[in-house]
């Protein structure tokens, strides 16, 4: 009786013993906590990392926090409640100048454009002179300063001063440009894929733009923001972190297939705009390897002659350091 009871207990242990050995696998598995936009398209690229298994195949357990626009991200991000979130290396750099050991990890190349409805009778950035044009992200967006500094070299007047402008948000600015309310305008790229696919059409890409003036488009200009401490402590995580971000691009790159379960938080109202989406996010997946510093010191050179003192906080050099190159392994 005793014997039969011990052996019970013994095994009831046991079996207890075993469910908890995943519990504390898993437990020991290390986290990095990003925060994010709620409808930002580095969703697409978590839930990927997340649905595939990347983070735990490279050593780590990946959440997110998601948080009610840029500066709510930003704030979590030095005030430490997110190991990482996606910002611009303009803003990285002026961190990093100010002191915070933040550096920057490729995520995107993606830009936009200068768009108009499929019948306008603009053909060129010439033909916008006295129209109205729309601009999401204000008076120092990236986009926006590229196209000008390319009107200044190559029509010789700045567009800053041959077009009314209308600021706004993207949502916004697309409603105005698909009623008429502006003539053209510049938005956000994914904004830009759903103007696209809604028979607008691009005047001039940012890109484009950028090659004429003899700046290289490949630069990325979005990345996650990762701290040179954190990554000291914790290597293993961070280098697995970078694997499993380019896992993920090559993965949506190359398989059609892996974009379903993206679909419902991908905001596509059809197929067309499904399709513009896929492509345009595809179109912005960065180059493996190392950041050119020296390229990204000219491309930042030259939005920092019109954008000023708002656009580079006062930096006329990026800092040492900014762009962070994972160890291969």
């Amino acid at each position: 009786m005793h014997t039969t009871r011990r052996i019970t207990l013994l095994g009831g242990a046991a079996i207890l013993s075993g469910l908890a050995m995943p519990a504390r696998a898993l437990s020991a598995v290390p986290g990095i906590r990003i925060g994010t936009l709620e409808n930002g398209t580095v969703n697409w690229e978590i839930q990927t990392i997340t649905g595939q298994g990347l983070d735990r195949k490279n050593g780590f357990q990946l959440s997110a926090l998601p948080l009610a626009g840029n500066p709510a991200t930003q704030v979590a991000m030095q005030g430490g409640e997110v190991d990482t979130i996606v910002s611009d290396w303009l803003w990285v750099a002026q961190q990093r100048a100010r002191g915070a050991d933040f550096t920057f990890l490729p995520y995107s190349t993606a830009v936009g454009g200068i768009m108009v409805a499929g019948d306008s009778p603009a053909q060129t950035l010439a033909d916008l002179e006295g129209k109205k044009i729309g601009i999401a992200g204000g008076p120092v967006d990236k986009s926006w300063l590229i196209l000008r500094a390319w009107s200044r070299e190559k029509l010789g007047r700045d567009l800053a001063d041959t077009t009314t402008q209308v600021f706004g948000a993207p949502p916004v600015i697309m409603n105005a440009a698909e009623t008429g309310e502006v003539d053209a305008a510049i938005n956000f790229w994914h904004f830009q894929a759903k103007m696209q696919a809604r028979g607008m059409r691009e005047l001039i890409s940012v890109g484009t733009a950028a090659a004429d003036l003899g700046l290289d488009p490949t630069v990325p200009l979005l990345g996650y923001v990762l701290r040179d401490s954190w990554i000291a402590q914790s290597m293993p995580q961070a280098t697995g972190f970078a694997r499993a971000s380019r896992e993920a691009k090559d993965l949506l790159a190359r398989d059609d297939a892996a974009w379903d379960a993206l679909r419902p938080i991908m905001n596509a109202k059809d197929d067309a705009e499904f399709l513009a989406l896929r492509a345009g996010w595809r179109a912005g997946i960065p180059a493996p390897g190392p950041v050119d510093a020296a390229k990204a010191q000219k491309l930042f050179a030259t939005m920092a002659a019109l954008g000023g003192d708002e656009l580079t906080g006062g930096l006329t050099e990026l800092p040492a350091g900014l762009f962070w190159t994972p160890e291969q392994s």
